[in-house]
């Protein structure tokens, strides 16, 4: 599978990552899941301290023992589970990501990790305190690099401004376009986007709506109605999947902007992962398509969250 430049850093992850967070607490299903991402030729691997209380970190760290050196490890921080771990509170402290970050350490089994993130972030953090130990943390050599997880707009204003992060993790999708606003800046930058939610919830997979729940069937998908939805999803169908299938499209639009290293798509099976992966490596949109895509699923639809 093709390889991207994570920002500046000389990491290369490959253009679709496995996000981790659906694998589940069953480690034998877990296991198969990862050694088929591998086996697809995915090197890029995102979990974070928050799922599962840790046991994510804990699986994703086994089932990448044996190629710790050929694979770039993702994990977040931040979240901090109370002690009855029914509920967390945002910690972006610097002596809390410095505690956190050995934690993760130990859960996975490893020496450093590779792309170390703020899992979240408002304006009102203590952002340079925050930059101050990420930045101690790669001179102790904990992590080779840091970023951020967010849609906010002053916060990645001021990330992009003040540090040296080489990515953003945002969620990012033809029925999510508000990245769009900062793909430019981040490209100017040189600072990778890392996109979750690529299928919007299954929407964008080959099943489409099939996959739509109740509460999006009574309330909508983001800023679309339900019908809306459909009608979307119907348009793109009939004027863009000749020879696509919807995840290819899905994808592939998310992967044609420079700025954009991976997608990531979370899998809880096998064959989730087998077909996201061929859906990545076919071919790249052709500037008609993105046009066409872009005047069918509108932009303005979204108020920002600042």
């Amino acid at each position: 599978m093709e390889k991207r430049p994570l920002g500046n850093s000389g990491l290369l992850v490959s253009k679709m990552g496995l996000g981790c967070m659906s694998l589940g607490t069953d480690e034998k299903n877990a296991l198969s899941i990862v050694e088929a991402a591998l086996e697809e030729g995915i090197n890029y691997f995102d979990t974070a301290d928050l799922y599962d209380f840790g046991v994510n970190e804990e699986i994703v760290g086994k089932a990448l023992k044996n190629v710790r050196d050929d694979v770039v490890i993702a994990t977040k921080v931040g979240n901090r589970w109370n002690d009855a771990k029914d509920s967390w509170r945002w910690d972006p402290s610097k002596s809390y990501i410095k505690s956190a970050v050995k934690d993760s350490l130990h859960r996975m089994g490893i020496d450093y990790i590779d792309l170390y993130q703020l899992h979240g972030g408002t304006i009102d953090d203590p952002i340079e305190e925050t930059i101050e130990g990420f930045e101690e943390l790669k001179a102790e050599g904990l992590i080779r690099e840091y970023g951020i997880s967010s849609i906010r707009p002053n916060v990645i204003k001021a990330f992009a401004e003040k540090s040296s992060i080489q990515s953003i993790m945002m969620q990012y999708s033809i029925l999510d376009r508000r990245p769009e606003e900062w793909l430019p800046l981040l490209e100017e930058k040189k600072i990778s986007v890392v996109a979750r939610g690529p299928l919007a919830k299954g929407l964008l997979s080959n099943k489409m709506l099939d996959k739509a729940s109740d509460k999006i069937q009574k309330e909508g998908y983001l800023s679309y109605t339900f019908k809306e939805l459909s009608e979307l999803l119907s348009s793109i169908q009939h004027k863009l999947l000749n020879d696509r299938q919807m995840t290819e499209l899905a994808l592939q639009y998310v992967l044609s902007s420079p700025a954009v290293a991976a997608v990531v798509p979370g899998a809880s099976t096998v064959e989730q992962v087998k077909n996201n992966a061929r859906a990545v490596k076919g071919s790249a949109l052709s500037k008609d398509e993105i046009e066409l895509i872009r005047q069918l699923a509108k932009n303005d639809k979204y108020e920002q969250h600042r």
